[in-house]
């Protein structure tokens, strides 16, 4: 049993308790090691991500798994609404601190807190694949999403190429947990991250899952080589 201080990490059973400790745990450093482990292609990712949603001013937009905020507060750019929600109350403390105009609210991605129908577009980013059951969270979010509105996912995927897949995976299973180690507040929680993106389905396979949940026009655009998938659908 992990207590006190002790390094947190998840099982791949996603179980909610230990995913929500675990993202406490690393809340004082996530940003900045998340720069560090991806090279700072997480900005070029929030960027395209914001890109694929395409919020207009005045729309309603609800950022699932948003952590700190650092991507609710990119979908605000242009105008937009956005609400981030995320289960880790660590996470959202680091948030309201670094980005005190943002609203962050506490709540469970397989039960949302929110009205059907009651935003233009939603969006998650690297959360997915920290659901116990995925497609039942797809279903809740396009519960939560207007008829016609928007999902766009944002998440680790399959690079395209042999050898590009086999070198990354050489470096997601050895040399990030060791990166991480030397940068993050809870360096077990990056054996967990490595370990789920190898264990998640490749870009067919979450398109198949959008679709048994529900969404239509589904479609995917690889990033970085396919280290990150896109994945864009209708309600």
């Amino acid at each position: 049993m992990q207590t006190g201080s002790e390094p947190r990490r998840a099982g791949l059973d996603k179980e909610r308790a230990e995913v929500a400790a675990m993202f406490d745990h690393v809340a004082a450093k996530y940003d900045r090691t998340n720069s560090i482990i991806s090279f700072r292609r997480d900005r070029v990712w929030r960027r395209a991500t914001r890109a694929a949603l395409a919020p207009l001013a005045g729309e309603r937009v609800l950022d699932v798994g948003a952590g700190t905020g650092v991507s609710t507060e990119e979908f605000g750019r242009d105008g937009a609404y956005a609400v981030g929600v995320d289960v880790s109350l660590g996470m959202l403390a680091a948030g309201r601190e670094a980005r005190p105009q943002v609203p962050l609210l506490a709540g469970d991605a397989l039960a949302l807190p929110f009205a059907d129908g009651a935003f233009d577009a939603v969006t998650i980013s690297f959360a997915l694949r920290n659901l116990a059951d995925p497609v039942a969270g797809l279903r809740e979010f396009r519960r939560v999403t207007r008829p016609g509105g928007r999902l766009v996912v944002c998440e680790f995927s399959h690079p395209t190429n042999r050898w590009f897949r086999s070198t990354y995976l050489t470096y997601l299973m050895g040399a990030l947990p060791k990166v991480a180690k030397a940068v993050s507040s809870n360096p077990a929680a990056y054996l967990y991250l490595a370990e789920s993106i190898r264990a998640w389905p490749d870009q067919r396979g979450l398109s198949e899952w959008l679709q048994a949940a529900g969404w239509r026009k589904v479609g995917w655009q690889n990033l970085s080589g396919g280290i990150v998938a896109l994945h864009r659908a209708t309600h």
